[in-house]
Protein backbone atom coordinates (compact mmCIF):
# COMPACT_ATOMS: atom_id res chain seq x y z
CA UNK A 1 0.00 0.00 0.00
CA UNK A 2 1.23 3.63 -1.20
CA UNK A 3 0.27 6.74 0.64
CA UNK A 4 1.31 10.10 0.42
CA UNK A 5 3.78 11.71 2.68
CA UNK A 6 4.89 14.86 1.58
CA UNK A 7 5.21 17.32 -1.41
CA UNK A 8 8.10 17.53 -3.41
CA UNK A 9 9.87 21.76 -3.27
CA UNK A 10 10.88 22.52 -6.81
CA UNK A 11 12.61 25.15 -5.49
CA UNK A 12 15.54 22.74 -3.53
CA UNK A 13 15.87 19.23 -5.30
CA UNK A 14 15.97 16.82 -3.02
CA UNK A 15 13.36 18.74 -0.17
CA UNK A 16 9.78 18.62 0.34
CA UNK A 17 7.15 19.32 2.42
CA UNK A 18 5.62 16.89 5.17
CA UNK A 19 2.02 16.03 5.79
CA UNK A 20 0.34 14.73 9.08
CA UNK A 21 1.12 11.31 7.28
CA UNK A 22 5.10 11.95 7.17
CA UNK A 23 4.62 12.39 11.13
CA UNK A 24 2.48 9.09 11.14
CA UNK A 25 5.01 6.97 9.77
CA UNK A 26 8.33 8.82 10.69
CA UNK A 27 7.27 9.72 14.43
CA UNK A 28 11.36 9.90 15.27
CA UNK A 29 12.10 12.25 12.31
CA UNK A 30 12.82 15.95 13.58
CA UNK A 31 10.68 18.17 11.59
CA UNK A 32 12.66 21.63 11.10
CA UNK A 33 10.83 24.43 12.47
CA UNK A 34 8.06 26.21 10.43
CA UNK A 35 9.78 28.94 7.95
CA UNK A 36 12.26 26.99 7.13
CA UNK A 37 12.67 24.88 3.54
CA UNK A 38 10.82 22.35 5.32
CA UNK A 39 7.50 24.10 5.83
CA UNK A 40 7.94 27.60 3.65
CA UNK A 41 5.16 29.90 5.79
CA UNK A 42 4.59 33.63 3.38
CA UNK A 43 6.41 35.73 5.91
CA UNK A 44 5.65 38.85 3.78
CA UNK A 45 2.60 41.18 5.31
CA UNK A 46 -0.08 42.80 3.33
CA UNK A 47 1.15 46.48 3.31
CA UNK A 48 -2.20 47.71 4.83
CA UNK A 49 -2.86 46.12 8.34
CA UNK A 50 -6.14 46.17 9.75
CA UNK A 51 -5.73 47.10 13.58
CA UNK A 52 -9.07 48.65 14.08
CA UNK A 53 -11.23 45.76 14.96
CA UNK A 54 -8.56 43.63 16.39
CA UNK A 55 -7.71 46.41 18.68
CA UNK A 56 -11.05 46.76 20.57
CA UNK A 57 -10.32 42.36 20.86
CA UNK A 58 -7.23 42.60 22.32
CA UNK A 59 -8.61 45.25 24.50
CA UNK A 60 -11.13 43.21 26.03
CA UNK A 61 -8.69 40.44 26.13
CA UNK A 62 -6.09 42.64 28.15
CA UNK A 63 -9.50 43.52 30.44
CA UNK A 64 -10.49 39.93 30.83
CA UNK A 65 -6.74 39.04 31.21
CA UNK A 66 -7.58 35.51 29.11
CA UNK A 67 -4.19 34.91 28.20
CA UNK A 68 -3.75 34.62 32.12
CA UNK A 69 -6.51 32.15 32.81
CA UNK A 70 -4.76 29.63 29.60
CA UNK A 71 -2.48 28.30 32.09
CA UNK A 72 -1.66 25.10 30.36
CA UNK A 73 -0.19 26.55 27.01
CA UNK A 74 3.31 28.41 26.28
CA UNK A 75 3.23 31.67 24.58
CA UNK A 76 2.90 30.43 20.89
CA UNK A 77 -0.18 28.38 22.02
CA UNK A 78 -1.99 31.47 23.72
CA UNK A 79 -1.39 33.56 20.89
CA UNK A 80 -2.25 30.85 18.62
CA UNK A 81 -5.75 30.10 20.55
CA UNK A 82 -6.42 33.91 20.63
CA UNK A 83 -6.36 34.50 17.78
CA UNK A 84 -8.52 31.81 16.62
CA UNK A 85 -11.10 33.55 18.93
CA UNK A 86 -10.42 36.54 17.42
CA UNK A 87 -10.86 35.61 13.77
CA UNK A 88 -14.19 33.79 14.51
CA UNK A 89 -15.27 37.71 15.37
CA UNK A 90 -13.70 39.83 13.23
CA UNK A 91 -14.24 37.84 10.14
CA UNK A 92 -17.04 35.44 11.69
CA UNK A 93 -15.55 32.18 9.89
CA UNK A 94 -14.01 29.29 11.77
CA UNK A 95 -12.29 27.83 8.56
CA UNK A 96 -8.80 26.95 9.33
CA UNK A 97 -8.01 26.98 5.57
CA UNK A 98 -8.74 30.27 5.47
CA UNK A 99 -7.07 31.26 9.10
CA UNK A 100 -3.87 32.40 7.29
CA UNK A 101 -5.62 34.89 4.45
CA UNK A 102 -7.20 36.69 7.94
CA UNK A 103 -3.50 36.77 9.28
CA UNK A 104 -1.82 37.85 6.25
CA UNK A 105 -3.79 41.71 6.64
CA UNK A 106 -4.56 41.52 10.13
CA UNK A 107 -2.09 42.14 13.82
CA UNK A 108 -1.88 38.85 15.51
CA UNK A 109 -1.22 38.17 19.23
CA UNK A 110 1.29 34.87 18.83
CA UNK A 111 4.94 35.84 19.05
CA UNK A 112 6.50 38.11 16.33
CA UNK A 113 3.14 37.78 14.54
CA UNK A 114 3.81 34.51 13.06
CA UNK A 115 1.39 33.46 10.57
CA UNK A 116 0.86 29.55 11.22
CA UNK A 117 -0.20 27.62 8.25
CA UNK A 118 -3.78 25.79 8.01
CA UNK A 119 -2.34 22.15 8.30
CA UNK A 120 -0.42 23.70 11.86
CA UNK A 121 -3.68 25.01 13.13
CA UNK A 122 -5.49 21.82 12.77
CA UNK A 123 -2.87 20.11 14.44
CA UNK A 124 -3.03 22.65 17.06
CA UNK A 125 -6.86 22.45 17.61
CA UNK A 126 -6.45 18.38 17.51
CA UNK A 127 -4.04 18.94 20.36
CA UNK A 128 -6.53 20.69 22.93
CA UNK A 129 -7.51 18.43 25.53
CA UNK A 130 -10.08 17.75 28.36
CA UNK A 131 -7.84 18.99 30.73
CA UNK A 132 -7.16 22.31 28.75
CA UNK A 133 -10.76 22.86 28.19
CA UNK A 134 -11.49 22.34 32.06
CA UNK A 135 -8.04 24.44 33.76
CA UNK A 136 -9.68 27.58 31.83
CA UNK A 137 -13.20 27.46 33.04
CA UNK A 138 -11.90 27.16 36.46
CA UNK A 139 -9.71 29.75 36.42
CA UNK A 140 -12.08 31.80 34.26
CA UNK A 141 -14.78 31.24 37.10
CA UNK A 142 -12.33 31.69 39.98
CA UNK A 143 -12.47 34.93 39.51
CA UNK A 144 -15.89 35.93 40.09
CA UNK A 145 -17.01 37.78 43.17
CA UNK A 146 -18.83 34.41 45.10
CA UNK A 147 -20.60 36.01 47.49
CA UNK A 148 -22.46 38.54 44.97
CA UNK A 149 -26.10 37.50 44.73
CA UNK A 150 -26.03 37.26 39.98
CA UNK A 151 -29.02 35.79 37.98
CA UNK A 152 -28.01 33.45 35.04
CA UNK A 153 -29.77 32.97 32.19
CA UNK A 154 -29.24 29.61 30.92
CA UNK A 155 -30.01 28.44 26.83
CA UNK A 156 -29.16 25.23 25.22
CA UNK A 157 -28.72 24.70 21.37
CA UNK A 158 -27.80 22.12 18.33
CA UNK A 159 -26.02 21.86 15.39
CA UNK A 160 -26.35 19.16 12.97
CA UNK A 161 -23.52 17.26 12.38
CA UNK A 162 -22.59 14.58 9.48
CA UNK A 163 -19.13 13.36 10.54
CA UNK A 164 -19.41 9.73 11.48
CA UNK A 165 -16.14 10.21 13.94
CA UNK A 166 -18.01 12.19 16.06
CA UNK A 167 -18.99 10.21 19.03
CA UNK A 168 -21.32 13.62 20.93
CA UNK A 169 -23.89 13.03 17.70
CA UNK A 170 -27.13 11.36 18.47
CA UNK A 171 -30.38 12.03 17.15
CA UNK A 172 -32.82 13.86 19.08
CA UNK A 173 -35.43 16.57 18.74
CA UNK A 174 -33.07 19.66 16.63
CA UNK A 175 -35.02 23.12 16.14
CA UNK A 176 -34.28 22.43 12.30
CA UNK A 177 -34.72 18.74 11.66
CA UNK A 178 -32.53 17.75 8.44
CA UNK A 179 -32.43 14.11 9.48
CA UNK A 180 -28.70 14.71 10.37
CA UNK A 181 -27.59 13.27 14.26
CA UNK A 182 -27.05 16.77 16.21
CA UNK A 183 -24.90 17.96 19.12
CA UNK A 184 -26.34 19.69 21.93
CA UNK A 185 -24.45 22.51 23.81
CA UNK A 186 -25.34 24.82 26.88
CA UNK A 187 -23.93 28.09 28.17
CA UNK A 188 -24.83 29.50 31.69
CA UNK A 189 -24.85 33.61 30.51
CA UNK A 190 -24.21 36.00 33.97
CA UNK A 191 -26.90 38.80 33.56
CA UNK A 192 -25.37 40.56 36.38
CA UNK A 193 -22.12 40.93 34.54
CA UNK A 194 -22.96 40.43 31.67
CA UNK A 195 -20.36 37.56 30.24
CA UNK A 196 -20.52 34.33 29.92
CA UNK A 197 -19.61 31.86 32.79
CA UNK A 198 -19.27 28.14 31.49
CA UNK A 199 -20.96 25.80 28.99
CA UNK A 200 -21.56 22.09 28.66
CA UNK A 201 -21.79 19.89 25.33
CA UNK A 202 -23.49 16.46 25.58
CA UNK A 203 -24.96 14.13 22.92
CA UNK A 204 -27.95 14.81 21.06
CA UNK A 205 -30.28 12.61 22.72
CA UNK A 206 -30.45 13.99 25.71
CA UNK A 207 -33.21 16.42 25.97
CA UNK A 208 -32.76 20.13 27.44
CA UNK A 209 -35.13 19.79 30.49
CA UNK A 210 -33.41 16.75 32.05
CA UNK A 211 -29.51 18.56 31.05
CA UNK A 212 -30.72 21.41 33.25
CA UNK A 213 -29.79 19.38 36.36
CA UNK A 214 -25.89 18.10 35.68
CA UNK A 215 -25.49 22.34 34.54
CA UNK A 216 -26.61 23.41 38.00
CA UNK A 217 -24.80 20.32 39.83
CA UNK A 218 -21.93 22.00 37.73
CA UNK A 219 -22.35 25.82 38.50
CA UNK A 220 -22.54 24.56 42.45
CA UNK A 221 -19.08 22.63 42.23
CA UNK A 222 -17.42 26.22 41.06
CA UNK A 223 -18.50 27.86 44.81
CA UNK A 224 -21.40 29.99 43.49
CA UNK A 225 -24.17 29.94 46.35
CA UNK A 226 -26.15 33.41 45.79
CA UNK A 227 -27.75 32.73 42.57
CA UNK A 228 -31.01 32.81 40.26
CA UNK A 229 -31.63 31.10 37.07
CA UNK A 230 -33.33 32.55 34.25
CA UNK A 231 -35.24 30.05 32.04
CA UNK A 232 -37.57 29.48 29.41
CA UNK A 233 -40.75 27.35 29.36
CA UNK A 234 -38.20 24.33 28.12
CA UNK A 235 -36.85 23.82 31.44
CA UNK A 236 -40.12 23.47 33.08
CA UNK A 237 -40.36 20.31 35.52
CA UNK A 238 -41.05 19.45 38.63
CA UNK A 239 -37.63 17.61 39.07
CA UNK A 240 -35.86 20.48 38.04
CA UNK A 241 -37.93 22.67 40.64
CA UNK A 242 -37.47 20.48 43.25
CA UNK A 243 -33.76 20.67 42.45
CA UNK A 244 -33.40 24.60 42.44
CA UNK A 245 -34.81 24.52 45.75
CA UNK A 246 -32.82 22.09 47.08
CA UNK A 247 -29.53 23.93 46.28
CA UNK A 248 -31.23 27.30 47.38
CA UNK A 249 -31.41 28.60 44.31
CA UNK A 250 -34.02 31.18 43.12
CA UNK A 251 -35.67 31.08 39.44
CA UNK A 252 -37.18 33.09 37.32
CA UNK A 253 -39.01 31.21 34.42
CA UNK A 254 -41.75 31.85 31.87
CA UNK A 255 -44.91 29.50 31.40
CA UNK A 256 -47.54 29.78 28.54
CA UNK A 257 -51.07 31.65 29.20
CA UNK A 258 -52.29 28.36 28.05
CA UNK A 259 -50.64 25.91 30.32
CA UNK A 260 -52.95 23.63 32.11
CA UNK A 261 -51.69 24.93 35.60
CA UNK A 262 -51.54 28.45 35.25
CA UNK A 263 -54.58 29.35 32.76
CA UNK A 264 -57.08 28.66 35.54
CA UNK A 265 -55.31 31.19 37.74
CA UNK A 266 -55.22 33.32 34.53
CA UNK A 267 -59.24 32.71 34.18
CA UNK A 268 -59.55 33.47 38.24
CA UNK A 269 -57.60 37.28 37.41
CA UNK A 270 -59.20 38.28 34.34
CA UNK A 271 -60.22 41.59 34.41
CA UNK A 272 -58.79 42.34 37.46
CA UNK A 273 -55.74 44.23 36.05
CA UNK A 274 -56.00 44.64 32.42
CA UNK A 275 -56.88 48.41 32.47
CA UNK A 276 -55.80 49.32 35.32
CA UNK A 277 -53.28 52.14 35.09
CA UNK A 278 -51.17 50.80 38.54
CA UNK A 279 -50.81 47.50 36.86
CA UNK A 280 -48.93 49.11 33.88
CA UNK A 281 -45.72 48.61 32.61
CA UNK A 282 -44.74 50.68 30.39
CA UNK A 283 -41.57 50.04 28.64
CA UNK A 284 -43.24 47.20 27.65
CA UNK A 285 -47.20 48.33 26.73
CA UNK A 286 -48.05 45.64 29.29
CA UNK A 287 -50.19 45.10 31.99
CA UNK A 288 -49.71 42.54 35.19
CA UNK A 289 -50.27 41.75 38.42
CA UNK A 290 -48.69 39.32 41.02
CA UNK A 291 -50.27 36.50 42.69
CA UNK A 292 -48.95 33.88 44.94
CA UNK A 293 -50.17 29.93 45.08
CA UNK A 294 -48.43 26.81 44.59
CA UNK A 295 -46.68 25.61 41.31
CA UNK A 296 -47.78 22.50 41.89
CA UNK A 297 -50.14 19.76 44.14
CA UNK A 298 -47.71 18.88 46.91
CA UNK A 299 -45.31 22.27 46.52
CA UNK A 300 -44.45 23.24 49.85
CA UNK A 301 -43.17 26.48 49.14
CA UNK A 302 -45.90 29.56 47.80
CA UNK A 303 -44.29 30.96 44.38
CA UNK A 304 -44.75 34.33 42.92
CA UNK A 305 -46.87 34.14 39.70
CA UNK A 306 -46.63 37.26 37.88
CA UNK A 307 -49.78 37.28 35.38
CA UNK A 308 -49.16 39.76 32.44
CA UNK A 309 -51.61 40.85 29.15
CA UNK A 310 -50.40 42.70 26.03
CA UNK A 311 -52.97 43.92 23.65
CA UNK A 312 -50.97 43.82 20.56
CA UNK A 313 -49.86 40.45 21.85
CA UNK A 314 -53.68 39.44 22.36
CA UNK A 315 -54.05 40.63 18.49
CA UNK A 316 -51.44 38.52 16.87
CA UNK A 317 -51.75 35.19 19.10
CA UNK A 318 -55.40 35.18 17.88
CA UNK A 319 -55.16 35.90 14.36
CA UNK A 320 -52.52 33.02 14.47
CA UNK A 321 -54.44 30.24 16.47
CA UNK A 322 -57.30 31.34 13.39
CA UNK A 323 -55.19 30.76 10.64
CA UNK A 324 -53.63 27.49 12.09
CA UNK A 325 -57.27 26.62 12.81
CA UNK A 326 -58.06 27.47 9.44
CA UNK A 327 -55.37 25.17 8.04
CA UNK A 328 -56.20 22.29 9.62
CA UNK A 329 -59.87 22.30 8.42
CA UNK A 330 -58.37 22.26 4.80
CA UNK A 331 -55.74 19.51 5.36
CA UNK A 332 -58.53 17.88 6.57
CA UNK A 333 -61.04 18.19 4.05
CA UNK A 334 -58.52 16.54 1.25
CA UNK A 335 -57.80 13.46 3.03
CA UNK A 336 -61.67 12.77 4.42
CA UNK A 337 -61.98 9.10 3.00
CA UNK A 338 -58.97 8.23 3.26
CA UNK A 339 -56.43 5.85 5.52
CA UNK A 340 -54.82 8.59 7.47
CA UNK A 341 -53.95 9.05 11.38
CA UNK A 342 -53.59 12.90 12.04
CA UNK A 343 -50.95 14.05 14.70
CA UNK A 344 -52.75 14.73 18.34
CA UNK A 345 -52.46 18.29 18.16
CA UNK A 346 -55.47 18.31 15.88
CA UNK A 347 -57.42 16.06 18.38
CA UNK A 348 -57.00 18.82 20.92
CA UNK A 349 -58.99 21.20 18.64
CA UNK A 350 -61.49 18.80 16.77
CA UNK A 351 -63.35 15.47 17.72
CA UNK A 352 -62.12 13.39 14.80
CA UNK A 353 -64.49 11.00 13.27
CA UNK A 354 -62.43 7.02 12.13
CA UNK A 355 -63.95 4.23 10.47
CA UNK A 356 -61.74 0.96 9.75
CA UNK A 357 -58.72 3.64 10.15
CA UNK A 358 -60.14 6.05 7.34
CA UNK A 359 -60.47 9.37 8.16
CA UNK A 360 -64.20 10.23 7.70
CA UNK A 361 -64.75 14.08 9.41
CA UNK A 362 -64.44 16.62 12.72
CA UNK A 363 -66.43 19.13 14.82
CA UNK A 364 -65.08 21.74 16.25
CA UNK A 365 -64.51 21.64 20.35
CA UNK A 366 -65.88 24.79 20.62
CA UNK A 367 -65.09 25.07 24.00
CA UNK A 368 -61.36 24.50 23.95
CA UNK A 369 -61.36 26.52 21.21
CA UNK A 370 -63.09 29.41 22.81
CA UNK A 371 -61.06 28.91 26.20
CA UNK A 372 -57.63 29.34 23.93
CA UNK A 373 -59.19 32.97 22.26
CA UNK A 374 -59.95 33.79 25.86
CA UNK A 375 -56.41 33.27 27.23
CA UNK A 376 -54.79 34.89 23.90
CA UNK A 377 -52.42 38.09 25.21
CA UNK A 378 -51.91 36.62 28.49
CA UNK A 379 -48.72 34.91 29.30
CA UNK A 380 -46.94 34.58 33.19
CA UNK A 381 -43.79 34.16 35.21
CA UNK A 382 -43.03 32.04 38.01
CA UNK A 383 -40.25 33.34 40.25
CA UNK A 384 -39.57 31.95 43.66
CA UNK A 385 -38.26 35.30 45.15
CA UNK A 386 -40.60 37.79 45.78
CA UNK A 387 -40.95 40.46 43.57
CA UNK A 388 -42.99 42.95 41.38
CA UNK A 389 -44.51 42.34 37.95
CA UNK A 390 -42.60 44.52 36.71
CA UNK A 391 -39.37 43.54 38.43
CA UNK A 392 -40.19 39.88 36.87
CA UNK A 393 -40.23 41.09 33.33
CA UNK A 394 -37.33 43.47 33.27
CA UNK A 395 -35.36 40.60 34.38
CA UNK A 396 -37.02 38.09 32.34
CA UNK A 397 -36.40 40.56 29.36
CA UNK A 398 -32.93 40.38 29.98
CA UNK A 399 -32.34 37.22 28.66
CA UNK A 400 -32.47 38.30 25.15
CA UNK A 401 -28.95 39.26 25.29
CA UNK A 402 -28.52 35.30 26.02
CA UNK A 403 -30.53 34.58 23.45
CA UNK A 404 -28.42 36.58 21.05
CA UNK A 405 -25.52 34.97 22.06
CA UNK A 406 -26.77 32.00 20.43
CA UNK A 407 -27.89 33.99 17.17
CA UNK A 408 -24.58 35.44 17.70
CA UNK A 409 -22.79 32.32 17.43
CA UNK A 410 -24.05 30.69 14.44
CA UNK A 411 -24.57 33.80 12.53
CA UNK A 412 -21.67 36.14 13.47
CA UNK A 413 -18.72 33.70 14.41
CA UNK A 414 -19.27 31.34 11.37
CA UNK A 415 -20.50 28.39 14.03
CA UNK A 416 -23.41 27.05 12.34
CA UNK A 417 -21.20 23.98 11.30
CA UNK A 418 -18.10 22.72 12.92
CA UNK A 419 -15.81 21.15 10.28
CA UNK A 420 -14.73 18.55 12.10
CA UNK A 421 -13.80 14.68 11.53
CA UNK A 422 -13.27 13.26 15.33
CA UNK A 423 -14.71 14.43 19.05
CA UNK A 424 -11.92 16.06 20.02
CA UNK A 425 -11.84 18.69 17.35
CA UNK A 426 -15.40 19.28 17.71
CA UNK A 427 -14.99 19.51 21.67
CA UNK A 428 -11.57 22.17 20.57
CA UNK A 429 -13.70 24.13 18.44
CA UNK A 430 -17.06 24.48 20.62
CA UNK A 431 -14.20 26.01 23.53
CA UNK A 432 -12.65 28.31 21.29
CA UNK A 433 -15.96 29.42 20.34
CA UNK A 434 -16.85 29.78 23.93
CA UNK A 435 -13.18 32.08 23.93
CA UNK A 436 -15.02 34.43 21.49
CA UNK A 437 -18.27 34.43 22.38
CA UNK A 438 -16.81 35.93 25.64
CA UNK A 439 -15.05 38.92 23.92
CA UNK A 440 -18.14 38.93 21.11
CA UNK A 441 -20.80 39.39 24.21
CA UNK A 442 -18.43 42.24 25.54
CA UNK A 443 -18.28 44.33 22.51
CA UNK A 444 -22.53 43.89 21.84
CA UNK A 445 -23.02 45.02 25.94
CA UNK A 446 -21.04 48.25 25.50
CA UNK A 447 -23.10 48.71 22.02
CA UNK A 448 -25.92 48.37 23.27
CA UNK A 449 -25.21 50.52 26.70
CA UNK A 450 -23.77 53.25 24.34
CA UNK A 451 -27.06 53.07 21.75
CA UNK A 452 -29.80 53.26 25.34
CA UNK A 453 -27.96 56.60 26.11
CA UNK A 454 -28.60 57.98 22.03
CA UNK A 455 -32.11 59.49 21.09
CA UNK A 456 -32.17 57.25 18.03
CA UNK A 457 -31.13 53.95 16.96
CA UNK A 458 -28.37 54.06 14.56
CA UNK A 459 -28.35 51.40 12.69
CA UNK A 460 -24.53 51.82 12.88
CA UNK A 461 -24.01 50.38 16.35
CA UNK A 462 -24.15 46.75 15.90
CA UNK A 463 -21.16 44.35 16.01
CA UNK A 464 -20.49 43.54 12.66
CA UNK A 465 -19.93 47.04 11.74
Amino acid sequence: RRTTIGKADPDHPGMMFPNPNFEKFFPDVEIPAEGTAAEPVNESRSSCIRIGAFSVVRRIIEDYKLAEHLKRWDDRGKGLLLDLAAYSVIAESNVAQHFPDYAYNHPLMTPQNKIYSDSTISRFIREIDDNDRVEFLNSWNATHDKNEKIYVSYDSTNKNCKAGDVEMTEYGHPKNDVGAPIINYSIAYDMTNEKPLLYESYPGSIVDVSQLKYMLEKIRGYGYEKIGFILDRGYFSKANIQFMDSCDYDFVMMVKGRASFVHGLIMEHMGEFESKRACSIKSYRTYGMTVKAKLYADDETDRYFHIYYKAKKQASERARLEADLDRMEAEMDKIKGREYKLPKRYEHYFKLTYHKDKFYGYEEREDVIERELQLCGYFAIVTSEKMTASEALNLYKSRDISEKLFGSDKTFLGNRSFRVASSQAAEAKIFIQFIALIIRARIYTLLRKRKAEMPGKPNYLSVPS
